[in-house]
């Protein structure tokens, strides 16, 4: 008898940081007791990044340089764009038809339910009008 597999249940838990590591805060103070948040207790602590935001591992300036020119900026911009899209992972053909269908069925009935709902209420409407009308001829107030 096979057994169904457990459901992948995600438990966010706190670890505290080994003491010997402190880490530098934005101000510049050293901060302790810093809490690593991880899904996996047994993985590796790493210290938390120190550097601040634009530079480097090392601690240099992250930023290009101003001394390239505009068409150079954009070659890198346009191989650094063609880089990410190689990364991509695109949906199959299959795939892209099934959601394709799914959402024009889905489109085609909310369409047919809303035309059927209007009518409805519109009917429900033009009908109290009436009799409002009758009402009011038979009371002499129209």
């Amino acid at each position: 008898a096979r057994r169904s597999p457990k459901p992948k249940v995600r438990v966010r838990i706190l670890v505290p940081l080994p003491s010997d590591i402190d880490s530098v805060g934005v101000s510049g103070k050293i901060v302790q007791g810093v809490m690593a948040e991880t899904d996996n207790p047994d993985a590796r602590i790493v210290a938390p990044r120190t550097a601040r935001f634009g530079e480097g591992p090392e601690g240099k300036a992250a930023r290009r340089e101003r001394g390239q020119s505009a068409p150079g900026r954009i070659g890198q911009f346009l191989h650094d764009v063609r880089a990410e899209l190689k990364r991509v992972s695109w949906p199959s053909a299959t795939h892209v038809q099934n959601t394709t269908i799914i959402t024009l069925v889905a489109v085609i009935f909310f369409a047919v339910y809303l035309f059927l709902v209007d009518q409805a209420l519109s009917r429900l409407i033009l009908g109290l009008d009436w009799l409002l009308e009758k009402i009011a001829r038979l009371l002499g107030l129209a």
